[in-house]
């Protein structure tokens, strides 16, 4: 726990710096001009992404450890991956990117609130001392808000720089990535593989169910099948990132990290698979 605790900060900056070169203002100009299917991801990410996932905690009768770290990441916004795999899918990429840009944004508010919601809902109080949700809305401000802010800024200051390294930039944010688990696999790799059968079975029914949802229910609401694929993506790809460093700042224990760890394994096979079932859907 201390090695993840320690990386996880760190990380998550760098990462979100990375999303923050990759934005513009247009890409929030953006969510105006595509208002309606805009809000049909938003909604599918911000309230049924979390409600799909109490309810398979409910059916599943999940320990409380699994039960609280789905909604960790179930609350988690998408990352740049979701972008990488829209754009490979033939989806509709500047929807993919202004969801990601305003759901993360605002996921200082929303991440906190679904976590302590869901907690009070499952009776759930052994947190971390000192923690509310003003004070997680508080960290999340620094390393999600401010480090994707000074992206933007160095973006609109320094262009060339930015096309110029984009490739080095992705790969640096894929690295930290990586980092953040394989800090949480080598704390507790005795106790990994009894804690991915417990957490990858609801990750995997979650990840699963919310591409299914965002695929073929979306197609009531939104323009076409670009909109589809990518509100599809938008649902199924979290930033686990972000989502392991609430985690750590929440929870004393690191089998709350488990489900993120997990999920995070288990939604780059998934969204691969699908991706090359559906990349050539018109």
């Amino acid at each position: 726990m201390y090695l993840a605790t320690k990386i996880a900060p760190f990380a998550l900056a760098i990462i979100m710096l990375g999303l923050g070169f990759g934005l513009t203002i247009n890409d929030f100009l953006r969510v105006i001009k595509n208002f309606k299917d805009f809000i049909v991801g938003f909604i599918f990410q911000i309230f049924l992404l979390p409600i799909i996932a109490f309810i398979l905690i409910k059916i599943l009768n999940s320990p409380i450890e699994v039960a609280m770290g789905v909604m960790v990441i179930a609350a988690a916004p998408g990352g740049v991956l979701s972008n990488l795999l829209t754009k490979a899918a033939n989806g509709d990429v500047a929807l993919s990117i202004s969801l990601t840009a305003v759901i993360s944004l605002l996921s200082i508010f929303t991440v906190p609130f679904v976590i302590f919601t869901s907690a009070e809902l499952m009776n759930f109080s052994d947190f971390n001392n000192n923690i509310s949700m003003v004070n997680i809305s508080l960290k999340m401000f620094s390393m999600v808000t401010l480090p994707v802010m000074t992206g933007m800024l160095i973006r609109k200051l320094a262009p060339e720089f930015i096309k110029k390294n984009t490739n080095l930039i992705q790969r640096i944010s894929l690295f930290f990535f990586i980092l953040i688990f394989f800090a949480i696999y080598i704390s507790e790799w005795n106790k990994i593989i009894n804690w991915i059968v417990q957490g990858g079975t609801i990750a995997l029914l979650l990840n699963i169910t919310m591409m299914f949802i965002g695929y073929y229910f979306a197609k009531y609401f939104v323009s076409g099948v670009e909109q589809r694929k990518c509100i599809s993506l938008e649902c199924g790809l979290q930033n686990g990132a972000l989502a392991v460093f609430v985690g750590t700042q929440v929870f004393d224990n690191i089998a709350y990290l488990v489900p993120t760890a997990a999920y995070s394994l288990i939604m780059f096979i998934t969204s691969i698979i699908f991706v090359l079932i559906i990349r050539k859907t018109i």
